[in-house]
């Protein structure tokens, strides 16, 4: 893309409106603007939790999540450019792999679990919330400005990679999965 920024602040944005790629001046609230910035928050703290990744050595992780990063932000890229596509169908097959091979390790869930049991473990929770955010955001968008290519399907996938990421997270730490105890009965 070549694209490079020079400088940061433009004082284009100060009346609550921002530019598009292709030119187009939007509000700041605009639908598409909502969903860039659930895109960029979750990009954020998933950078948070690669970095946490590092420091335990959980390397088999970091290799499927790290390329993860590259790819929301060129989801960024098409949710502020539309005719822009950089995701395609390979990438929604990578995560569902890595899904299928870390479930096959994990077995099935007997009861719900809770986003606890270690920082690490919370924090891909963190971003497994955040992604289904950002799923929303962009499903609102796609209501209005229907989306092309396969955005959608990456970030719901991600949102799916993310949690069964946070259960072999526990498992490599040797942490518990802490489960969900219903309310006692009134």
């Amino acid at each position: 893309m070549g694209f490079r920024l020079s400088k940061i602040y433009t004082r284009t944005g100060d009346k609550g409106e921002t530019g598009l790629g292709d030119g187009r001046r939007v509000p700041k609230d605009h639908p598409r603007i909502e969903a860039i910035g659930e895109v960029d928050s979750l990009n954020s703290q998933l950078g948070l939790l690669l970095a946490g990744l590092a420091e335990h050595k959980l390397n088999e992780v970091i290799e499927v999540l790290a390329p993860c990063q590259h790819r929301l932000f060129d989801l960024g890229g098409e949710l502020a450019m539309p005719s822009y596509q950089a995701l395609n169908a390979a990438e929604v097959e990578r995560l569902e792999a890595a899904i299928d091979r870390w479930n096959e390790e994990l077995g099935p869930l007997k009861n719900f679990i809770l986003p606890s049991g270690s920082a690490l473990i919370a924090q891909a929770h963190v971003c497994r919330s955040l992604a289904r955010s950002a799923e929303r955001r962009c499903q609102q968008l796609n209501s209005v400005e229907p989306l092309a290519g396969v955005g959608l399907a990456y970030i719901n996938r991600l949102s799916d990679l993310l949690f069964v990421a946070a259960r072999l997270i526990a498992r490599r730490q040797g942490v518990a999965e802490v489960l969900w105890q219903a309310a006692a009965k009134p």
